[in-house]
């Protein structure tokens, strides 16, 4: 029956009381080791996007290169044919 009545921010409620009461002088510990946590992740996410777009504009400057020495092969052959 005493179940019965407890909803979700009931217990919510009760798990912060606890948490404050036992694990006070661990907060600050907690949170600082969160906010390290957030940070690395931050700049591993720049850094993967960093690397991604890296990797798109070499493969397009691969290609556009690509189309250059094909371009210079046609004009070269192009020259040859008029000697």
């Amino acid at each position: 029956m005493f179940a019965r009545g407890l909803e979700g921010w009931h217990l919510i409620v009760i798990a912060v009381v606890i948490l404050v009461i036992w694990g006070g002088p661990k907060l600050p510990g907690v949170a600082k080791n969160l906010g390290e946590s957030m940070r690395v992740f931050r700049k591993e996410m720049r850094t993967m996007s960093d690397e991604k777009a890296a990797d798109k504009k070499a493969k397009t400057g691969d290609d556009t290169a690509a189309d250059k020495s094909a371009d210079d092969k046609s004009t070269e052959s192009a020259d040859a044919d008029k000697n």
